[in-house]
C-alpha cells in the first residue's frame, strides 16, 4: 500500500493530544484588535478543542497523527 499524504495546513494549525483530541487556536485574534475589549481578547488567547462532530474531517487528513 502506498504512503498517505498528510494535509500540511491542518498539521500546522491543529495539535493532537494523547487522548486523540484536537486543539486549535481561536479565530479573530490576528487583526482589528483596537476595537475589541480587553476581556474579549483575553478570552481569545485560550486554546480550544475541536468539536466532536467535526473531528472526523480533520483526522482523515492527518493519517499518521491519530
Amino acid at each position: 500500500m502506498y504512503k498517505l499524504k498528510t494535509n500540511r495546513s491542518i498539521c500546522k494549525r491543529f495539535k493532537v493530544t494523547s487522548n486523540c483530541k484536537l486543539l486549535k487556536r481561536r479565530s479573530c485574534k490576528s487583526h482589528l484588535l483596537q476595537k475589541k475589549s480587553s476581556k474579549r481578547k483575553r478570552k481569545l488567547r485560550r486554546i480550544s478543542i475541536v468539536h466532536f462532530n467535526d473531528k472526523g474531517n480533520f483526522i482523515s487528513n492527518l493519517p499518521y497523527f491519530n
